[in-house]
């Protein structure tokens, strides 16, 4: 049995991860962490992470990045693997990680959800194949209209995932209103629409000559990424020190 500590416990996100660990035989939540303890969780809720002392064998943080330092330094401190959800990390949040992770294990990744992490490889196969032949790229992402970054973390890595594949040949165009030319044989086009409560849609276009070809995943409920999340700690625990992504969770199905 692997022993969870979810960190945020009290957001959706959390309540959701601990509803999805209540559901698998192979995980238990030890403990939570958040700033207030309702008292009506079936498990220890501390609002002070340094006064957690459960043993667990991983953390699974949904928070909010000001909290993430703290999350590093503890489990750290702890020798505790940690996958991180949280996004909107500063740069030094994002070194901070790196030099976490020659410590501890840690997983980090734009998107938690299975299925994206599966379609990086599918667009990798596909980039190699139609690119050459004079396929043109385009990426248009569709999220919720609170929702603040744009382009989203996710469609950059849908772009460098496929970037990777042609060896870096490629630039990324994110807004054609202020150059009146034709488009670049050598370019990505990324787009982002906002609207309504769209929980996530991402639609990678290959355009050819008399054909087009869409690569597209949906996520109807943020339920995807809590599952990705619970699978993402169960690949962790145990693992050496290091920097992992969902890619290596999707690999080793």
């Amino acid at each position: 049995m692997i022993k969870v500590i979810i960190h945020g416990c009290n957001g959706k996100m959390g309540q959701m991860i601990a509803d999805i660990c209540n559901g698998d035989e192979e995980v238990e939540v030890a403990a939570g962490i958040d700033i207030a303890d309702p008292k009506n969780t079936s498990y220890p809720v501390f609002t002070d992470i340094t006064a957690c002392d459960v043993d667990a064998d991983v953390m699974i943080d949904f928070s909010t990045a000001k909290a993430a330092d703290g999350v590093l330094d503890y489990c750290v401190s702890r020798r505790l693997p940690l996958v991180l959800c949280t996004t909107g990390l500063s740069e030094a949040q994002l070194q901070k990680t790196e030099e976490a992770s020659k410590e501890i294990a840690v997983l980090k990744s734009a998107n938690m959800s299975l299925g994206i992490n599966t379609l990086f490889d599918l667009l990798q196969k596909a980039a190699k194949v139609l690119a050459p032949a004079g396929f043109d790229i385009e990426i248009v992402e569709r999220h919720h209209n609170q929702k603040i970054d744009a382009p989203s973390g996710t469609a950059l890595a849908l772009a460098d995932s496929v970037n990777e594949a042609m060896d870096r040949a490629y630039e990324y165009k994110f807004d054609r209103s202020t150059q009146r030319k034709r488009r670049d044989a050598k370019e990505i086009g990324i787009s982002a629409v906002r609207g309504g409560t769209i929980v996530g849609e991402h639609e990678v276009i290959f355009a050819g000559r008399d054909e087009v070809i869409e690569i597209k995943h949906t996520a109807y409920s943020r339920a995807v990424f809590g599952k990705g999340a619970v699978e993402a700690a169960k690949f962790l625990a145990g693992k050496e020190a290091g920097y992992y992504d969902m890619r290596g969770v999707v690999a080793a199905k």
